[in-house]
């Protein structure tokens, strides 16, 4: 992308910002640059990420110290997928390195500043060494939550542990004590993919493992959660990283005003009509697809139960939907399936009574912001681990009887939830007791604002 050099002399910093440039991540490291840039207006922020990902960044965006630049994916010309997994971010992670430090000597050239500061995915572990070579802080971001982040830095000790274990004790369904410190028990299966179990040696999983033997030499650790959510794992690794920030939940902390907010498909409207505490938000995320059987049950449930619903579903898979199910919810007027929602604003709604989701960790933070419960059907990644705190640890959900939607199952968890009985209670005060301590996080004095406070120093001084 082209940049132009419009305020030589103006700027008095200048860092360097390094995405994951896959799913949500460069949107959210984004957002947090967006305020980081606000909150220090003399300090000029170069975003290296693939042209692909940040020409849809970038698009609407106009910041005059935030400025683009251009990595490359990885991907040969006239290269042919072979849909194997992971095949895209093997790529870039085979040029990553070499990407980012060219890329940084452009921008300073571009510029006329040497960076001072680099602020980066987690994922991009390798920047280390970089910010070790020029003798700068190293800032690095966890856009999801402390237990998958515990996770990846105890890889070693989990799986030393696990050599412990024999027969069945190393069973997907086992659950283990003292397997995480500040986690008192887990179900190994719900470990994130290549900690325990998994392709341990496939370049996703080793750059996970490497990134979490490598966190502890970070100036700072971000994560996108919040004071009270998770104090033991907090108080743990608090004491392991030089200073480890929670900064969430982000959608709080970079809250777009009402009037800003896109709303396609009048969502906000419809759910108006709507009896408060009524409405089941179903949303799987723009990656995860449900399996074609696992559409039409829960679709045959919604209708057979009468439970009003707003399904966010991509296209293509709303040709799986039973014949004349959009037809007979849209005219009973209890239904409605749109492409795309605003889910800050939906899962704010007071018509939104439970969020059946694949509980990634952003969907989860903002659920938890909203105080909605959950119905968990997780995929991949980090939704497992997620999926256990939600019932398990914190109780502000359910996990999807068999890990997948049956007609049975569906009708299992949404009475679980939706009923007024005492375990249903405790689970809504349980998450409106979370909500609260989230608001509190990320009020003017609250925890979460301070430690942006702090990363704001860091960012414009080096105070680390």
């Amino acid at each position: 992308m082209e940049t132009t050099n419009t305020k030589v002399g103006v700027w008095q910093r200048h860092v360097a910002v390094l995405a994951f440039p896959f799913a949500s991540h460069p949107p959210v490291l984004l957002s947090l640059v967006q305020k980081l840039a606000s909150a220090a207006p003399t300090v000029v922020f170069s975003f290296f990420n693939t042209g692909k990902s940040n020409r849809a960044l970038f698009s609407e965006l106009s910041c005059d110290n935030i400025r683009p630049y251009d990595v490359s994916d990885g991907v040969p010309e006239d290269y042919v997928f072979a849909g194997k997994p992971q095949e895209d971010i093997n790529l870039f992670l085979a040029v990553a390195e070499e990407e980012f430090r060219r890329g940084v000597k452009v921008a300073e050239e571009d510029i006329g500043l040497r960076i001072g500061c680099l602020v980066v995915s987690a994922f991009i572990w390798v920047s280390s060494q970089m910010a070790e070579d020029l003798n700068i802080p190293w800032v690095s971001f966890w856009s999801a939550g402390t237990c998958s982040l515990s996770a990846h830095f105890y890889t070693d000790l989990i799986r030393e542990k696990g050599a412990e274990l024999k027969g069945n004790s190393l069973a997907p369904d086992n659950e283990v004590g003292d397997l995480i410190p500040g986690l008192s028990k887990i179900r190994l299966g719900d470990l994130p993919g290549g900690v325990l179990f998994g392709h341990l040696d496939s370049p996703f999983s080793t750059m996970l493992h490497n990134m979490g033997r490598t966190l502890d030499k970070a100036s700072v650790v971000l994560v996108n959660s919040f004071q009270g959510l998770d104090i033991d794992l907090t108080k743990n690794l608090s004491s392991k990283f030089n200073n480890f920030l929670n900064i969430g939940p982000f959608h709080l902390i970079s809250k777009q005003k009402p009037t800003s907010i896109f709303d396609e498909f009048s969502c906000s409207s419809w759910l108006d009509s709507q009896k408060p505490r009524s409405v089941a938000y179903i949303s799987f995320g723009t990656i995860c697809r449900l399996l074609p059987d696992e559409i039409v049950a829960l679709a045959e449930t919604l209708e057979e139960t009468r439970t009003p619903f707003l399904w966010s579903l991509n296209k293509d898979s709303m040709k799986l939907l039973p014949d004349g199910f959009l037809e007979r919810t849209t005219a009973n007027g209890f239904g409605k399936v749109v492409s795309w929602a605003p889910q800050v604003q939906v899962l704010e709604h007071i018509a939104i009574s439970v969020f059946l989701t694949h509980g990634g960790w952003k969907s989860v933070s903002e659920s938890i912001g909203a105080g909605v419960p959950m119905i968990c059907r997780p995929v991949f990644g980090d939704q497992q681990m997620n999926t256990w705190m939600v019932e398990r640890v914190w109780g502000i959900g359910v996990r999807i009887e068999g890990g997948k939607f049956t007609k049975d199952g569906t009708r299992c968890a949404l009475e679980h939830v939706l009923s007024f009985n005492e375990s249903s209670k405790k689970m809504k005060d349980r998450i409106e007791a979370l909500k609260e301590l989230a608001l509190e996080a990320v009020r003017p004095n609250g925890s979460s604002n301070q430690n942006f406070m702090t990363l704001v120093d860091v960012v414009t001084n080096a105070t680390l």
